[in-house]
């Protein structure tokens, strides 16, 4: 994982490690890295033992899955700078662009349309897919809290779109939905802004979810809940 050591980064590294994945939590300073993952250790223990500090350049070389848990302004040039790295590899965008205007959040996005098309044209060889964008990054941190959401899941690439949904779906609680091409994102990001404007101007904590559908089931799953997650980096 590329930026671990932000709110969202954090959260969902040790939202993941708890579920046995194995994850390699990076950071432009590895210093910085270690003194997250310390933090994660004293407060959740043997919960989060499958998780490790690294370089963001150590992180990209990750086999399975990487993840871009950066700010959105970040975001791009951090893809950018390991692109070589990501040549061939399931990358996670979950960024959103936003701006806080007054009262309300409006959506700040890049001329490919989405910040994860722009980070696919920063890594053209990498398979970009769009997800996690309306989780909120302090939900992933509360493990004992159960994540409320629906998942809405975009990428060019089919294999990539349905490792992701497998992903999604074998978090607890969570719901995931093929959201189909990565131009998709932009509305799923572009919505963020909305969700959040609702949430201030009602005081609430709403989250997205998709009435009337039924989530995605991984391959020799039961209706009711996910496979087992297997081990990724």
């Amino acid at each position: 994982m590329l930026g671990a050591t932000g709110p969202a980064g954090a959260g969902l590294a040790a939202r993941l490690a708890s579920l046995g994945y194995d994850v390699v939590a990076g950071s432009r300073d590895l210093a910085r890295a270690s003194a997250t993952v310390g933090e994660l250790v004293e407060r959740w223990g043997d919960r989060v033992a499958r998780l490790r500090p690294a370089t963001n350049r150590d992180a990209a070389h990750a086999r399975d899955l990487v993840i871009v848990a950066t700010t959105w302004e970040a975001a791009v040039d951090t893809t950018a700078a390991h692109a070589a790295d990501l040549e061939g590899k399931v990358v996670i965008a979950m960024a959103n662009g936003l701006a806080k205007v007054d009262r309300e959040f409006r959506a700040v996005l890049p001329e490919e349309g989405s910040v994860a098309a722009a980070m696919q044209a920063a890594a053209p060889e990498a398979r970009v897919v769009a997800a996690f964008q309306h989780i909120p990054a302090a939900a992933f941190a509360r493990l004992d809290e159960p994540l409320e959401s629906d998942v809405i899941v975009c990428s060019d690439d089919d294999d990539a779109r349905h490792l992701v949904l497998g992903l999604v779906a074998a978090i607890p609680n969570l719901r995931a939905f093929d959201g189909g091409s990565l131009a998709n994102s932009l509305g799923v990001e572009a919505f963020g802004a909305v969700l959040l404007t609702l949430n201030l101007k009602h005081r609430g904590k709403g989250t997205l979810r998709l009435l009337g559908l039924e989530g995605y089931i991984p391959t020799g799953a039961s209706s009711g809940g996910a496979s087992s997650p297997s081990t990724s980096s």
